[in-house]
């Protein structure tokens, strides 16, 4: 018997993903959360054979939960199942180990025949996930990486400039820069470009 712990924040889909899987003869769903930390602490406790997890969930995302787990060195299996199709969050997903990475609009019944594979020992990740990180990297230095972070954080360029001990003029080259290679209008622009490809770390 596959045993499987899922952690998805939106209930209704929580209770559809237990009980499509509770439905196959070889699995049963041991525990369920609703945001990443709970999800660690139940995969210590029920040591499943796969966790399934999404990725934007509160107190932990699914890929901090996805780190973590590697890190403990269960022996479970780990799939991300999301709606997020991003180059981001697909590097950082294979760079913490996991076995799967799946969409969420795939037919139903694929997610079942996915855990088997992956449970078998194989790694399973949607092919249009392949397209999006092998198609775009990151124009971006980490410099202006660090500059676009703290602006999405909030900060002004003068606050910018003493955290980073440049001056305040060539945070706005940075800026410039930034909004050229992503070609974009404005800061606003630039930071829902970064986040939607999934960039922001």
């Amino acid at each position: 018997m596959i045993r499987i712990v899922i952690a998805e924040d939106q209930r209704m889909i929580l209770g559809a993903l237990a009980a499509l899987l509770d439905l196959e003869d070889d699995m049963t769903v041991v525990a369920k959360a609703s945001n990443g930390e709970d999800a660690v602490k139940l995969a210590r406790l029920h040591q499943p054979d796969v966790c399934i997890l999404d990725i934007e969930m509160p107190l932990k995302t699914g890929l901090e939960a996805a780190e973590e787990l590697s890190a403990l060195s269960l022996n479970c299996k780990v799939v991300i199942l999301t709606t997020f199709a991003r180059a981001g969050y697909f590097e950082r997903a294979i760079k913490a180990g996991v076995h799967g990475y799946l969409l969420k609009d795939s037919p139903s019944e694929e997610l079942a025949d996915s855990v088997r594979t992956i449970v078998r020992g194989r790694r399973l990740f949607a092919p249009e996930l392949m397209d999006e990180a092998y198609g775009e990297e990151n124009p971006l230095t980490e410099r202006e990486k660090a500059v676009l972070t703290l602006i999405a954080d909030g900060k002004s360029t003068k606050e910018i400039s003493e955290e980073l001990y440049i001056t305040p003029g060539t945070i706005r080259n940075y800026i410039s820069v930034i909004l050229n290679k992503l070609g974009v209008g404005n800061r606003v622009e630039a930071i829902k470009h970064f986040k939607d490809k999934g960039w922001f770390k």
